[in-house]
């Protein structure tokens, strides 16, 4: 019986966030060019419930590399209105546009000269009429029964929020190395932190064969291994290129005889890699950029020291160090 009840409020809130998607126009790409180009902050405000999801969008475009501040509007009309200025951006959070509490600070806000953009459910409310750009995070009803308690609605803002927030992470090129920068005391941070030499493979983990070494050969250091990827190296086990599973893939459907060749006339030469040094940030960005999984990890003479796999970065499993 409560499972029922609670998939129904489930299903209620996940329709009214999907049905916003239709309500997106050109006063969202206003917005998004609005922030990237002002020089100030996003001053997010917000009353009861509403407030409560400004301060979570606040946080969200801080720690995703857009300056933000919660301002209570309350508070704003006893002092606190003094942190904005003309170079912000103000952003106001009212389902109904009638909250009396928001409305009375807009055009004190107004008069700073700080542009005010509304998230609303209702388009005709008098917060829209005072706005510059509106954004509409209505929905359709509440997941309460009685209709009273914010429950969609809210879960509508937030989701608006997170995708504000993600568009400008896009726009500004924000990367995981900026996210460990903002992120010094989470988990995944502190292990962005590290370097590679701290969690890569080595030894007979790290999947290599030598150059002239018969694709067959190859193929089972391969299975042996299961980094999906196999190293060549040359007479001083230096890196010569990489097979990767991909690589078979392709080789099978353009119907290339994969036995009856050596590792050299199959590999990718001179493959991206890292150092032992090299931080774990700048290890995922280059994953990332070029969409790949494995790193080898060679040394300052180019032999191959280590394997760095993205699971062992994003912390599949317990953070391990490897001995000193």
């Amino acid at each position: 019986m409560y499972r029922k009840r609670a998939g129904e409020v489930l299903r209620i809130e996940a329709e009214g966030i999907e049905k916003l998607a239709a309500h997106l126009d050109d006063q969202f790409n206003r917005l998004v060019d609005l922030i990237y180009q002002s020089r100030g902050r996003v001053i997010v405000a917000g009353i009861g419930k509403s407030g409560l999801i400004a301060r979570k969008i606040v946080a969200t475009l801080n720690s995703t590399g857009t300056r933000s501040l919660f301002l209570h509007p309350v508070e704003a009309m006893h002092g606190d209105l003094g942190i904005v200025s003309a170079d912000d951006v103000f952003i106001a959070l009212s389902n109904s546009g009638q909250t009396d509490e928001l409305n009375i600070l807009i055009p004190s806000i107004r008069s700073v000269g700080c542009p005010v953009v509304a998230f609303t459910g209702n388009s005709r409310s008098s917060l829209a009429a005072q706005s510059d750009l509106v954004i509409y995070v209505g929905v359709e009803k509440e997941a309460c029964p009685l209709g009273l308690a914010p429950t969609a609605s809210t879960s509508a803002q937030l989701a608006m929020g997170d995708a504000l927030a993600v568009v400008l992470l896009e726009k500004r090129k924000f990367n995981t190395s900026d996210f460990q920068k903002f992120h010094p005391g989470g988990n995944l941070g502190r292990r962005l932190s590290y370097g590679v030499a701290d969690i890569m493979l080595t030894g007979g983990a790290v999947p290599t064969a030598a150059a002239g070494t018969p694709m067959e050969q190859a193929l089972a250091d391969m299975e042996r291994c299961r980094l999906g990827v196999i190293f060549i190296v040359d007479r001083e086990n230096r890196l010569a290129g990489i097979i990767t599973d991909g690589d078979i893939r392709r080789m099978v459907v353009q119907k290339i005889s994969v036995y009856e060749n050596t590792v050299d006339a199959m590999m990718t030469p001179d493959p991206k890699h890292v150092y032992p040094a090299t931080p774990l940030y700048e290890a995922l960005n280059i994953m990332e950029t070029h969409q790949i999984t494995v790193l080898p990890a060679i040394d300052e003479t180019g032999t191959i020291v280590g394997a760095l796999h993205l699971h062992d970065i994003l912390g599949k499993g317990a953070l391990k160090f490897n001995p000193v």
